[in-house]
């Protein structure tokens, strides 16, 4: 539904105008906005003697451009405006056709919102004729240049630097902090993306000293979340955890007191991982599930699909951390996922998700018949994920799924047709293959599994393997070249030592 707030003496025009559209007044709510306070929303406008004040959208609900303020009160700008925030854009193009720059504005607005491209030399064609001397115009002109060589969809590459001049610019010309905040908020969002988080940081505090609304305070807050989960590495700052545990904490209460469900969603995964870094384990699901239904309610199918991801990886750990009532739950909440993120749509997301689903099948505790199904759903998902992860386009990633997956054939129940120990020394000399001496830990973790699995493996005839021998002694050998770690050099001797005693017993 879309909100116009109107002063007494323009609620009946506004309403006529309405009427003049079929059915047009059941998506438009009219309010006399001496009555009632008019939101920060891209869903509201504002009608008074100025004109229409299209309100800055801090809600995020369409791209960060901004319209000329004030817009004519008039019919036709009127309905150009509404049927373009209820996305009939070829209503808005027809009814803003005497005024090209407006249409302009609302074409380039929509091109942005759905990804459709933007000629950057057509832009600046039609934004020369927007009137500078206008001091307003003339920061909206600026800003809107840098929205649209941030986020656009362009036929032609920029660098950074066009980007970063363009938000220096419209700070510049910001006609108040409130503006000015609006613009630190994208151009902070740019730092971001770039990993200049300090930087980001940097505006982002001097934004929120400002004299500005509630609705700027929080918006840049949220963003300052984003900056903060991004400095988050192990080991954990404790202050900034703390700093960040308040500001998130604050925010998220903010905007679920104005109904803003998707960013409450957002910012309540984010307090998920905060609370799995603190070890409040429950409290880290719990916010994960309400994100969840927040998304499920909302429709926000993606967003959802990303949650249920979230929950599976943090259930996968718990599970291997000695809680095995969390295997089932895992599963499930992969699954989901995988509703959202086929094969077809997201193949990098897919393929990682089946990886830890198939270190899931095969790790579930089960009795044997089921551990036998596990094991083939297991190898399955193993396969979908290196059909993705081939050795030559993702080398690291191919030798870690290989490595996973022998260790999990040496977890399965012994197979009919085939030696569950030969393939994982398959597996693991795949992931050999790749896990070259510069990734030593790497390659030495794979060695002494394929070490381990070596001693499993039966011998063709009785008669002493001199081959095998020899290799898992070089296998050994290496691992000591390898690391520094005692518990893998102590694993290591131990396969050198047993290796020693065998020789020795074949040879009285």
């Amino acid at each position: 539904m879309l909100s116009i707030f109107a002063t007494t003496e323009f609620v009946d025009t506004v309403r006529q105008i309405i009427r003049s559209e079929d059915r047009l007044e059941e998506l438009v709510t009219i309010y006399n906005s001496m009555e009632h306070t008019p939101l920060s929303s891209g869903h509201c406008l504002i009608i008074d003697k100025r004109g229409i004040l299209p309100p800055i959208d801090w809600f995020n609900v369409g791209p960060p451009y901004l319209l000329s303020n004030p817009l004519p009160f008039d019919q036709n700008t009127l309905l150009s405006l509404i049927f373009n925030k209820l996305g009939n854009t070829e209503k808005a193009w027809y009814y803003s056709e005497e005024n090209p720059v407006l249409q302009h504005d609302l074409s380039t607005s929509t091109r942005l919102q759905y990804g459709v491209q933007i000629s950057i030399r057509e832009y600046a064609k039609m934004s020369d004729q927007i009137d500078q001397r206008n001091a307003f115009d003339n920061y909206r002109s600026h800003h809107n240049a840098a929205i649209i060589h941030h986020y656009g969809f362009l036929d032609e590459q920029v660098q950074l630097s066009e980007v970063t001049s363009f938000y220096e610019q419209a700070l510049q010309r910001a006609p108040n902090e409130e503006y000015k905040a609006f613009t630190i908020k994208h151009y902070a969002g740019l730092h971001l993306d770039a990993g200049n988080l300090s930087e980001a940081e940097t505006l982002l505090s001097q934004g929120i000293r400002f004299s500005i609304s509630e609705d700027a305070k929080y918006g840049l807050n949220a963003v300052l979340c984003n900056v903060w989960m991004k400095q988050l590495t192990v080991p954990y700052d404790q202050r900034l955890l703390e700093k960040l545990k308040n500001n998130l904490w604050e925010t998220l209460q903010f905007f679920e007191s104005q109904n803003r469900k998707a960013e409450s969603g957002l910012l309540l995964l984010d307090a998920a991982h905060i609370a799995n870094i603190s070890e409040s384990f429950s409290e880290s699901l719990g916010y994960i599930t309400k994100a969840i239904q927040i998304f499920q309610e909302e429709e926000l199918t993606e967003l959802s699909g990303n949650a249920q991801l979230r929950k599976g990886t943090l259930l996968y750990t718990w599970a291997q951390n000695g809680n095995p009532q969390f295997y089932k739950p895992a599963v499930e909440a992969y699954q989901e996922a995988l509703k959202v993120f086929r094969q077809d749509v997201a193949p990098e997301v897919f393929a990682e998700i089946h990886h830890n689903l198939a270190v899931l099948y095969a790790e579930m505790p089960a009795d044997n018949k089921k551990r036998g199904i596990w094991a083939g759903v297991a190898s399955a998902s193993f396969q979908e994920a290196l059909n993705y992860y081939t050795k030559d386009a993702f080398p690291y990633e191919y030798g870690m799924i290989c490595n996973n997956f022998g260790n999990a054939l040496n977890k399965f129940p012994p197979a009919i047709h085939s030696d569950n120990y030969e393939k994982a020394l398959f597996y693991y000399g795949e992931a050999l293959q790749v896990r070259a001496p510069n990734l030593p830990v790497e390659r030495a973790i794979t060695l002494l599994n394929f070490l381990e699995t070596s001693w499993n493996v039966g011998n063709s005839t009785d008669t002493f393997n001199h081959e095998r021998y020899q290799d898992m002694v070089n296998k050994a050998n290496e691992v000591l070249t390898l690391v520094d770690q005692p518990d893998m050099i102590q694993e290591a001797q131990k396969h050198l030592d047993l290796l020693h005693e065998l020789k020795q017993t074949v040879n009285q």
